[in-house]
């Protein structure tokens, strides 16, 4: 924005006051822009946030965004508005995206595809550098560092009176067990509990979706930690057709308002995304298929999950991109070697709770 402005300003198309001032206020109009876009984006009128750093990309992508859906409406015209415009949103996936760790408003896409070739898109899940590895030899004494660190923390924030939620999604086979694991090792028993989320059960069926996990919200100075969460209505419900096209759309805002409740209370909460290819997937698929003890961890639904991960992916991109806000962003852990896995999941939760301490 400032080369821009600065550019402009040069061929007197904005005043020198204009320019510094725009630029001045970026931080504010960031936050007050972020909160526009969650606060009014629906799923009969969805927001498409375009990467705008390459000029032919931006124009293309408003093109062709506009293009598919009007395309889509035409297509649906006896259907009722808000199934139509929810085929659409789901059509423009990798248009509507944000950085993680960042707020939406602050969205930069570096990969941005050339002008000559826009499909396939990249997505969140293709910036994640999967070659990243650590050596087993560095890998014990990282970990024993980062348990010391945890330690401390832990009892530092039931001083503090500092709760947190801990959520922990990702690909099946993905580590999410062994990392949690890495964690609790590391604390009191008496500081944590940990909520594995399966099939809901009839009584949770009879509440709104978000219930069973309101009632595991831990209580002052207290860790919650969630295996696997909330976002299975935008994933597994969504890629199955448990839920509809309105039910999962509107999700992503009832999910952003529920966070955002929980850190307005004081809450830290920290989200993991567990990231591998589909190569390593399969072969830790066949690791268990051979592995006495690891037998009972693998079956037909796991494979036939696979061969739906081209929809998972972009369940999983869309969910990244609307739901990664600035009170709750998105942590995405490469995760094809499982020791950089657990060491990365350790130091972003210890550089989290300590930021939110020293707050």
């Amino acid at each position: 924005q400032k080369k821009r402005l600065a550019a402009d300003s040069e061929r007197n198309l904005k005043p020198v006051s204009k320019v510094a001032g725009q630029s001045r206020y970026y931080a504010q109009f960031s936050r007050a822009a972020e909160r526009a876009i969650r606060g009014t984006a629906v799923i009969d009128a969805p927001w498409h946030i375009i990467a705008a750093e390459h000029d032919h990309y931006r124009d293309l992508t408003f093109g062709e965004t506009l293009l598919s859906v009007l395309q889509a409406r035409l297509a649906d015209d006896e259907v009722a508005p808000s199934t139509s415009t929810a085929k659409s949103t789901a059509a423009s996936t990798s248009t509507a995206r944000a950085p993680v760790n960042e707020p939406l408003s602050t969205i930069v896409d570096a990969a941005a595809p050339s002008t000559s070739d826009l499909a396939p898109r990249r997505t969140l899940l293709d910036r994640v550098d999967l070659s990243q590895s650590l050596p087993e030899g560095e890998y014990q004494a990282r970990l024993d560092k980062l348990h010391a660190q945890l330690r401390e923390l832990s009892w530092r924030a039931r001083a503090a009176r500092l709760s947190s939620v801990v959520m922990f999604e990702g690909w099946d086979a993905a580590g999410k067990g062994s990392a949690i694991r890495r964690v609790t090792q590391a604390m009191d028993p008496r500081l944590y509990r940990v909520i594995p989320t399966s099939t809901p059960t009839d009584e949770e069926r009879a509440h709104h979706y978000l219930w069973r996990f309101w009632r595991h919200v831990p209580p002052r100075g207290y860790m919650t930690i969630y295996d696997r969460s909330w976002y299975g209505r935008v994933l597994v419900e969504r890629v199955e057709q448990f839920a509809n096209a309105n039910e999962w759309g509107r999700a992503f805002q009832e999910i952003n308002d529920f966070e955002e409740q929980l850190t307005e209370q004081g809450m830290l909460l920290v989200k993991f995304w567990l990231h591998i290819d589909t190569q390593t997937q399969r072969e830790r698929f066949r690791e268990r298929e051979l592995t006495p003890h690891k037998q009972h961890k693998i079956g037909p639904s796991d494979y036939r999950n696979l061969e739906l991960r081209a929809s998972y992916e972009t369940a999983v991109a869309d969910m990244v991109a609307k739901t990664s806000t600035r009170c709750a962003p998105w942590a995405l852990i490469a995760a094809n070697d499982k020791l950089f896995a657990r060491v990365e999941v350790l130091k972003t939760l210890c550089s989290r709770l300590r930021d939110a301490l020293d707050d």
